[in-house]
């Protein structure tokens, strides 16, 4: 994985069973996700600016191993596959290495009223260097 982003797990973010709460997981590789895209220079400020939107479509989760309290989770994130208006990204989440989560999304760009548009200028061929 090209880009990767460390997130502490946070008391809140935890299930009766003392695990990090599903949902909490989408919300890490999301924030992986925007940290890649700030990384490459079209973050979601720099993309709204200019017009646009990534939303996602599309989301397949892997769960193979609980996170808990205090755990630091590293998360990898790589763009799988460009196509017209859409992409395809792949991340990784790891403990002390340990691969514990993954996740496929796909994400289609869109004008700010959420019609199909091709991305900006040069996001293509950054998005490629993740």
């Amino acid at each position: 994985m090209s880009h990767h982003t460390e997130v502490k797990v946070r008391f809140y973010e935890l299930d009766p069973y003392d695990h990090v709460n599903h949902t909490s997981y989408l919300g890490y590789f999301e924030s992986a996700r925007v940290e890649a895209l700030d990384a490459i220079g079209f973050g979601m400020n720099v993309l709204k600016e200019a017009g646009f939107q990534i939303v996602v479509v599309e989301l397949n989760a892997r769960f193979l191993a609980p996170a808990g309290l205090h755990d630091v989770l590293e998360i990898g994130t790589e763009v799988a596959e460009t196509a017209r208006a859409s992409s395809k990204w792949r991340q990784e989440m790891r403990r002390d290495g340990n691969l514990i989560a993954t996740l496929e999304v796909r994400a289609a760009f869109t004008d700010l009223e959420g019609r199909p548009h091709r991305p900006p200028d040069g996001f293509v061929e950054a998005m490629l260097k993740l």
